[in-house]
């Protein structure tokens, strides 16, 4: 089922496909975090990104949940917009040899993927409540709160310590 195909016929089609899709990004970030934490050489950055790997993995037992309240079973569908924002990150960092300059473009690469999460959270929390799904949006606003919390986090490390190293 794609967004844009006759198969979202109702707004539970569409709620369906959009959780579908986040859960399958939550799953890829779960991947693709391990390798940040590596590759990042600041102690606060380090720190920030292990602990999102540990709230990226109550997000995808959140999301289960969300799929339970709604008696489907949890299933990602491929989304091509964290593939590609995910692929970015994995040429940026591999294109960068200075380690203070891999920093900020780690930075920029996690930032990015906590913006398509707020926006996708955003929109199902709205989704959940006009369709009567309050429980699901509780559970995602949990969520949604702890990603603007690490989009603040890393936006924070970055004019702190990073970006003037960096720039150095």
């Amino acid at each position: 089922m794609g967004l844009f195909t006759k198969d979202i016929k109702t707004m539970d089609d569409l709620f369906l496909h959009v959780l579908q899709d986040t859960y399958y990004a939550e799953e890829q970030i779960l991947k693709a975090l391990p390798n940040m934490v590596q590759k990042a050489t600041n102690r606060d950055l380090t720190a920030a990104f292990k602990s999102h790997l540990e709230e990226t993995e109550r997000h995808v037992q959140r999301l289960e949940q969300a799929f339970e309240l709604i008696g489907e079973s949890p299933k990602g569908t491929a989304c091509p917009a964290i593939d590609g924002i995910i692929k970015e990150a994995k040429e940026i960092a591999g294109d960068v040899a200075e380690k203070k300059v891999l920093d900020a473009a780690l930075i920029i690469a996690a930032q990015a993927v906590e913006h398509y999460e707020i926006s996708r959270y955003g929109t199902l929390i709205a989704w959940a409540e006009q369709t009567g799904k309050d429980a699901v949006a509780k559970l995602l606003a949990t969520t949604l709160t702890e990603e603007k919390a690490a989009d603040k986090k890393l936006t924070t490390i970055a004019q702190r310590k990073v970006n003037q190293k960096a720039a150095r």
